[in-house]
C-alpha cells in the first residue's frame, strides 16, 4: 500500500503516534487509506449539501474495505461572486484547487481517493489533480438543483438575470423580479440549467471518472445519498483492481468528452477546462479541434438557457448515459475507454434507451446537424474564440455591425442599461482576458442585460473574457490573443465593423492590415489592474484562453 511509508515500520513510530492522536485504531491503518476531497462549505448553495454525500462516501469506503480520511477544497460560487471583483477570483481557484489536492494526497500518501465537487471551478480543478496524483479515483458530485416555478412555468438562474434586464427595460415591475428572486432557486444544488457546473459534472460521467447519474441526479433525490454509497464502494473495486485515472482519462475519452459536449450543448466553459485537463495527462489540446467534431456531432439537447429543458428533465429522459448511446450509433465514440466502473464505455452505455425524445432528440430529429460549440477565428481572433452555437438565435449566427467598445465588463452594463446599445450593435468588452482582467470574468451580466433589454436577437457581444454557461446570445468569448498582451481585440476602434459568420467559424475585423499594423504600432501595455497578492502572481504566470488558461511552468 502506498500508505505503508506513514504507517508502517519502525521509522513510521513517530507518524503512527500521530494517527493515535486522531482516534484511529490498529485495524483502521491496516487499511487502505482513502482521502475523501470533500468541497462543502456554507456559502456556495450546490456545496451546501456536500457533507452529507461525504458521509456516505465514507460509509461506502468502510463497508468495502478502506478507511476514509476527509480534507477539504474551496470553492467559490460564481453567481454571488458575478458582477464585481469577486468574479475575479473565480476561475483563478481552479489552480487553487488542483495544487491544494494534490499537496494533500502526496503528503499524506493516500492509496486512494473520491473526489466530491459540485460547483464550476471544483470538478475541473480536481480533475487535474487526479490526473497529478493517479491514484484509483472516483468522483461523486453534489448534484444539480430542481428548476424554479414562476407563473407555471420552469425556471432557473439565468432567468433571474434577464429579470433584472427586463426590469431596465421597463418591461417587468419589482414585484415580478421579487417573486422571481424568491422562487427561481428552489433547492439546493447546482444552478438547474446547462451551466458549467452540470456541464463539467457530465463530461466527468463521459470521461470515465464518475458513475452513471453524476451529472444528473439532482441534489436533493435520495438517489444521489445511494450513489454516493455506491462511489466509496467503487473506488476500493478500483484499488483492487489498480484502475488509475491515467488509465481511464486519456486522449480518447477527452474526446468522447467533447463529442457529448457537443451533442448536450455544454457551456463554453468547457473549452477552457478540457484543454487544462487533457495538459495534466499530457495531450496538448489545440482547440480547433472542436470544429472538427461538431461537424460530425449532432445538437440533440436544448437544455436552459438554451431551450425549456432542466437537469431533472435530463436525468428522467436516461441522463448522459442516453445521449451517449444515441451518439454509438454514429460510431463516433470511443467504446474501449476504461471507467470507473472497472468496464468501458461500451459496456456501460449499452441498451441505454432514451426515454424522451423531446428531451434528447433522436439522431433523426436533432436541433441540428453540427454540434453545440463553435470555435470562431479570424483577424481578430488569430488563435480562436469560442461560442455557444446551440444557444444563438437563427438570426444571429451571421451579423455584421458596428464595434462599441468598452475597457471593462462595468462599462458596457452601464451602457446596456442605460439605453445606449441598439439593435445592430456589435458590443467588444476587453481587458477581461486571463491575464488583463485578471482571472477572465464571466459576462453573465451583461448578456443577461441584452437578453432582458429585448436585444438578444440582434445585439452580438465579444470579448477576451468568458461567459457563464447561463449565457445565451451571439456571446463570443476566449478571444486569443487577449487585449493585455496586444491582440488584435486591443486594437478594435469604435465604430468599425465587425462581421461574424458562426455558420463558417469566422470573426472578422473589417479594416485592412495596413490600417490594423500601423494601430499595433501605436499600442501600449496598460498598467496591470492589480499589482499584489494571488491574482498578480496569477496574471504573471497564466497562458491565453485557447490554451485553457492554464499556468506556465507545470511539469507533467
Amino acid at each position: 500500500m502506498k500508505s505503508d511509508a506513514v504507517k508502517t515500520g519502525m521509522q513510521q513510530a513517530p507518524h503512527r503516534s500521530l494517527f493515535n492522536a486522531l482516534g484511529m485504531t490498529k485495524e483502521e491503518l491496516e487499511r487502505p487509506l482513502v482521502g475523501i476531497v470533500c468541497s462543502y462549505n456554507e456559502i456556495v448553495p450546490g456545496h451546501m449539501n456536500l457533507d452529507k454525500i461525504a458521509q456516505a462516501v465514507k460509509m461506502g469506503v468502510a463497508m468495502a474495505g478502506g478507511t476514509p480520511v476527509m480534507f477539504p477544497a474551496i470553492a467559490v460560487c460564481d453567481g454571488i461572486a458575478m458582477g464585481h471583483i469577486g468574479m475575479k477570483y473565480s476561475l483563478v481557484t481552479r489552480d487553487l484547487i488542483a495544487d491544494s489536492t494534490e499537496c494533500m494526497a502526496l503528503a499524506h500518501q493516500f492509496d486512494a481517493l473520491v473526489m466530491i465537487p459540485n460547483c464550476d471551478k471544483n470538478v475541473p480543478g480536481l480533475l487535474m489533480a487526479a490526473a497529478r496524483v493517479n491514484v484509483p479515483t472516483v468522483f461523486v458530485s453534489g448534484g444539480p438543483m430542481l428548476a424554479g416555478r414562476v407563473k407555471g412555468q420552469k425556471r432557473s438562474l439565468s432567468s433571474m438575470f434577464e429579470a433584472v434586464g427586463s426590469y431596465a427595460a421597463g418591461t417587468m415591475t419589482e414585484e415580478d423580479v421579487c417573486e422571481f428572486e424568491n422562487k427561481v432557486c428552489p433547492t439546493c444544488g447546482s444552478c438547474s440549467g446547462m451551466y458549467t457546473a452540470n456541464s463539467m459534472n457530465c463530461l466527468t460521467e463521459v470521461l470515465g471518472m464518475g458513475l452513471r447519474g453524476n451529472g444528473t441526479i439532482p441534489a436533493v433525490y435520495s438517489e444521489r445519498i445511494k450513489l454516493a454509497k455506491h462511489a466509496g464502494m467503487a473506488v476500493m473495486d478500483m484499488y483492487r483492481k489498480n484502475i488509475r485515472p491515467r488509465d481511464i482519462m486519456t486522449k480518447e475519452a477527452i474526446l468522447n468528452a467533447l463529442t457529448v459536449d457537443m451533442a448536450l450543448g455544454c457551456s463554453t466553459n468547457s473549452m477552457l477546462h478540457l484543454p487544462a485537463i487533457a495538459h495534466e495527462i499530457g495531450f496538448d489540446f489545440d482547440i480547433a479541434i472542436a470544429n472538427e467534431i461538431s461537424a460530425k456531432t449532432p445538437n440533440l439537447c436544448h437544455l436552459a438557457p438554451a431551450g425549456p429543458t432542466y437537469m431533472e428533465d435530463l436525468n428522467e429522459a436516461g441522463g448522459v448515459y442516453a445521449v451517449m448511446n444515441e451518439l454509438n450509433e454514429l460510431g463516433i465514440l470511443h467504446t474501449e475507454c476504461m471507467t470507473v466502473t472497472g468496464k468501458t464505455v461500451g459496456e456501460n452505455i449499452a441498451n441505454v434507451k432514451n426515454k424522451n425524445p423531446e428531451v434528447i432528440r433522436p439522431l433523426d430529429n436533432p436541433y441540428s446537424k453540427t454540434g453545440g460549440l463553435a470555435v470562431l477565428k479570424g483577424n481578430l481572433a488569430p488563435d480562436g474564440s469560442v461560442v455557444k452555437r446551440s444557444a444563438v438565435v437563427p438570426e444571429m449566427l451571421e451579423h455584421t455591425g458596428p464595434a462599441r467598445v468598452f475597457e471593462c465588463e462595468e462599462d458596457a452594463i452601464a451602457a446596456i442599461k442605460g439605453g445606449k446599445i441598439v439593435e445592430g450593435d456589435v458590443v467588444v468588452i476587453r481587458y477581461e482576458g486571463p491575464k488583463g482582467g485578471p482571472g477572465m470574468r464571466e459576462m453573465l451580466n451583461p448578456t443577461s442585460a441584452i437578453a432582458g433589454m429585448g436585444l438578444g436577437s440582434s445585439v452580438a457581444l465579444i470579448t477576451d473574457g468568458r461567459f457563464s454557461g447561463a449565457s445565451r446570445g451571439a456571446s463570443i468569448g476566449h478571444v486569443s490573443p487577449e487585449a493585455a498582451v496586444g491582440g488584435p481585440i486591443a486594437l478594435v476602434e469604435e465604430g468599425d465593423t465587425i462581421h461574424i459568420n458562426i455558420n463558417e467559424n469566422t470573426i472578422t475585423l473589417e479594416v485592412s492590415d495596413e490600417e490594423l499594423a500601423a494601430r499595433k504600432a501605436k499600442w501600449q501595455p496598460r498598467e496591470p489592474k492589480v499589482k499584489t497578492g494571488y491574482l498578480a502572481r496569477y496574471a504573471s504566470l497564466v497562458t491565453s484562453g485557447d490554451k485553457g488558461a492554464i499556468l506556465k511552468g507545470g511539469i507533467n
